[in-house]
Parts: structure tokens; sequence; C-alpha cells
């Protein structure tokens, strides 16, 4: 309390236990602390000013933004924060985050200490990627490939049963905005389909509070794999593998726009309407949706 360069107001709290205490009187313990009576009873009349009011709520704020994007740091926030109306400036931002703790997910260091989050859905798929029927289980997952502009992030959403990309979505940066986005390319695909499962990693983006609503809006059921088991993924990883081979690993990219309309163009092209998988009985994912969906109309 009493170190070198404490502000005064930060000692106020002290005088006003220590005369509750009947410790020392208001008027002595000032005289120690070299500050005023009238100072210390103008604070006793409004502890808590409009600032620090301000400061607590932005940093609620912020929190609940790093929750959901800890990728995030303190100048993502600030933008995020601005986009809320709020009025601060960047250096005031990071001071309350470095007050909360709160740091970029990927400024930290990697090794001893780093421990994964927890799962927010039981897995519901135990590795065993097979499905009856269009819509009962949707896997999805985030990839990354560089270009000269920095790296660009894709996340796929997949449909079990043909094996057909039915929602993607892109971005230089890999937030939960990206899964969400993915995600409701899906469901605007195929329309509402309660009770389909879909899994993924444990990943940041998958446990955000952005993308755990969309799931419960939507009435969809969240499965979620174990940590560092890609085999409780394989069937989105191998989609991946493919990309990265096809795609991802054939040039250098020099933007990210070139990149993307690569991954569309490889995606709706080639990956639905001209790969035959062996199986889905030597057809396409376009061919077997289409044969399934007259057969079961028939």
């Amino acid at each position: 309390v009493l170190r070198e360069g404490r502000r005064p107001k930060m000692m106020f709290p002290l005088v006003r236990d220590l005369a509750a205490a009947g410790v020392a009187p208001v008027t002595v313990t000032c005289r120690v602390l070299d500050f005023s009576r009238q100072a210390f009873y103008a604070w006793n009349l409004n502890p808590v000013c409009e600032r620090d009011v301000t400061d607590a709520y932005a940093t609620n704020a912020a929190v609940d933004i790093h929750r959901d994007d800890p990728e995030f740091g303190y100048r993502f926030i600030a933008d995020e924060l601005a986009a809320g109306g709020w009025q601060l400036s960047e250096r005031r931002v990071w001071r309350l985050c470095s007050q909360a703790n709160l740091f970029s997910f990927h400024s930290r260091k990697r090794g001893k200490g780093r421990r994964p989050g927890p799962p927010v859905h039981d897995d519901h798929v135990n590795r065993d990627f097979a499905a009856a029927g269009p819509n009962q289980l949707w896997l999805t997952d985030i990839t990354e490939h560089p270009t000269s502009e920095g790296k660009l992030y894709a996340c796929a959403v997949k449909d079990v049963f043909s094996n057909r990309v039915i929602g993607y979505a892109m971005d230089q940066r890999m937030t939960s905005e990206l899964a969400v986005t993915a995600l409701e390319m899906a469901l605007l695909r195929r329309g509402r389909v309660p009770g389909c499962v879909v899994h993924s990693d444990r990943g940041s983006q998958f446990r955000s509070r952005k993308y755990v609503a969309t799931l419960h809006r939507h009435h969809l059921v969240g499965s979620m794999g174990r940590v560092a088991a890609a085999g409780d993924n394989a069937a989105m990883e191998s989609f991946f593998a493919l990309l990265q081979k096809n795609v991802l690993n054939r040039q250098r990219w020099t933007s990210r726009s070139q990149l993307r309309i690569a991954i569309i163009t490889w995606i709706e092209g080639t990956y639905h309407r001209r790969r035959r998988q062996r199986v889905l009985g030597k057809l396409t994912p376009i061919e077997f949706e289409t044969i399934n969906h007259a057969a079961n109309a028939a």
C-alpha cells in the first residue's frame, strides 16, 4: 500500500479502514501518508468515479470478446469495443487488457504450462464416421495456408452421408466468426435439420459462445473429439489432405484472393462434380446425393 508511486486515491480505503477499526484517526493517517483530509473526504463522498465505472464495464466487455476469440490481442479488442460504441483509446484498452490478463492466444509461449480448453460437448461420434441419410452427421474443421500477403484460414463443413462440402468460409484471421459463417452457409443450403450432429475438434473457435449459440439456435447437436487425437476427426482431416495436395501445395500463392478462388473452384468444380469416390460407389458427391434424393422421393 505504501510503495513509492502509489496513487493517493488507492490509499484512501486504508485510511477509512484504520479509522473504522479505531487504529488511527483520519487526521493522523492523512498526515503520515502526506495528503490532505479534504482529498480523502471528497473521495469518501464518491468512492467510485465515473471513469472507474466505465473501466469496469469495458473490462467486462473485453473479457466477453476475448472469450469468444482467444486469438484477439488488445488491438483487435479495441476495434471490437469501438464497433460496440465504446469511446476508448487504444492505450486505455491495452491497460485494461493487461490488468485483466487478456493476451492473444498466439502471443503466449507454447510448451510448458499450456493446457487445452475444456470441451463444451460430448463426443457423439467416437470415430464412427457413417450416416444412414443426409443431414445426420456433419464434420467441420479449420485449415491454413500461407500466401505472399499472409495466411489464409479456411473452415469447411462436410456431410458424412455424401462427403459433400456443404459450407465453407475463408478469412485472414482464425476467429469464431469464421466457423459460424461456414456453419450458417451449410444451414442455408440444407434448411432446418434439427438433431443433426456437428462434430469438430476442441479448437477455441468451436468452443466459443457465438458458435455454441448458433448450434442451439438451430437445434443442432454439438460433438467434440479429444485433445491431440487427429483420428477423432479423421474423415475431415482426409478432405483437407486432398485439398492440400490438389490445391494448396501446387504452387506459391501471391494473394489471399487468388488462393480463395482456387479453393472454391476445386471444391465446387472438381471435388463435387468430377472426383469419383469408391466409398460412394464410384459416384461423385453430387451424383450420389441426386440418386439418393430421387430414391427417397420415390
